[in-house]
């Protein structure tokens, strides 16, 4: 059994699901991955269960209509709490996100980060095929949080990140209320509220070539509004280990 589980959220995605689960399993570490399809009815789920006989550590939890990001990662995370994996992933499956990135994010983790995060713009902006209006919303976006928050991220919105095992062991499911964009933001801005580690590790992010994005206008605006909640509710928190 590997110690490294990548946890890969779907929703329609039959175009790239069995690519992104072969290249994972291609790659010269053993990972092995977690699919949390949210009953696509694009047939996903059927090619993950045929993929399934072919390589042992992939696993799949199928959930019932679309429930959002942030509760299919939770669902994940506990997950991989109870198979007792050490390092613990959020890759999407559309290859924005490199799986050849893996291993430096599970790098960053073994030498004492406690969460790594692939980031777009730690060294200038590295996205790929996404028209400059969406690269100036997600930038501008990573900044106002730092202005709100306070934290020093520069990629706030990122969703390609390592976790080592003892921080989603610490950080409270039942407290983290965003489901979609901001839940990225929340995730990150926990953390680092509880004085874990989180260091970025730059990576290229190319926009997706198949399927369809889940990407809207009222994620962003969830985000906006979300992050100044966030901060409000963390004065009245307490975030001792």
């Amino acid at each position: 059994m590997s110690d490294s589980l990548v946890i890969i959220p779907t929703y329609n995605e039959k175009e790239n699901i069995e690519k992104i689960i072969r290249k994972v399993f291609n790659l010269s570490f053993s990972f092995e991955v977690l699919i949390i399809d949210d009953g696509s009815p694009d047939g996903t789920a059927d090619i993950v269960k045929r993929l399934q006989l072919e390589f042992p550590g992939l696993h799949m939890e199928q959930r019932t209509g679309k429930l959002g990001l942030g509760t299919a990662y939770i669902h994940g995370f506990k997950w991989a709490l109870e198979h007792s994996y050490n390092y613990i992933f959020e890759m999407d499956a559309d290859f924005s996100h490199n799986p050849d990135d893996l291993f430096a994010l599970r790098e960053a983790c073994v030498k004492g980060a406690d969460v790594a995060i692939g980031s777009r713009y730690v060294r200038g902006v590295n996205v790929v095929n996404w028209p400059m209006s969406r690269v100036l919303m997600s930038y501008f976006a990573s900044m106002y949080v730092r202005l709100i928050t306070r934290i020093n991220i520069q990629d706030a919105t990122a969703g390609f990140k390592c976790y080592k095992r003892v921080v989603l062991e610490t950080i409270p499911f039942d407290k983290i209320k965003f489901v979609g964009y901001a839940f990225q933001i929340e995730m990150k801005f926990t953390a680092i509220k509880y004085g874990f580690n989180v260091v970025e590790v730059p990576i290229i992010f190319t926009d997706r070539t198949e399927g369809t994005s889940k990407m809207s206008t009222r994620i962003f605006r969830e985000a906006f509004v979300g992050v100044i909640q966030m901060k409000i509710t963390s004065w009245f928190r307490s975030y001792k280990r």
